[in-house]
């Protein structure tokens, strides 16, 4: 009995040491994959459009269509996780993003190096990270008047930056 007990117990220890060994490494280099049109689409947009929601309703107030799953919804704010904690996710998504945007090796849709040394990229970025960290404070508060007031914080972090780097006529522009 007690030769069972001793290696089952030292299977696990056995298994976390193989384990430990395996595991990846925490300096691997940062990879790329988007550009920042298709990150500013992807991520950044919709989580904006989650966070803008409160301005016209009430997260909390949301109701979920009857037989439908929310597990499969499209709609972060009609998912599992919907309501205020949707709203909460993308404050904090669109705050992390802001370390996406400052990886030196990202482009633009142009083919031009985000702007990533220049000091005024590294503000609009902080002000980025304040504004989702705001719209997560109050999502968790679920205070739709502070999301209101919030979301003109959140759009003048996105507009500085546009009017510095995203050229609307020329897309060949944009980055420079």
């Amino acid at each position: 009995m007690h030769r069972t007990v001793l290696f089952l117990s030292l299977i696990p220890a056995a298994w976390g040491l193989s384990l430990m060994a395996q595991s990846p490494s925490t300096s691997a280099p940062q990879q790329v994959h988007a550009n920042l049109n298709q990150l500013m689409r992807g991520v950044l947009y919709p989580a904006a459009n989650v966070v803008f929601f409160p301005q016209a309703d009430n997260p909390g107030e949301i109701k979920f269509i009857p037989g439908h799953d929310p597990n499969m919804s499209t709609d972060p704010l009609t998912s599992s996780f919907g309501g205020w904690q949707a709203v909460e996710n993308a404050a904090l998504a669109l705050a992390e993003s802001a370390n996406l945007l400052a990886i030196s090796e990202r482009k633009c849709s142009n083919g031009v190096p985000v702007p990533a040394s220049d000091p005024a990229w590294s503000m609009f970025l902080q002000q980025l990270r304040d504004a989702g960290m705001q719209a997560y404070k109050a999502a968790q508060a679920k205070d739709q008047d502070k999301m209101i007031s919030i979301a003109e914080t959140v759009n003048a972090s996105c507009v500085g930056c546009h009017r510095k780097w995203r050229d609307r006529k020329t897309p060949a522009n944009r980055c420079k």
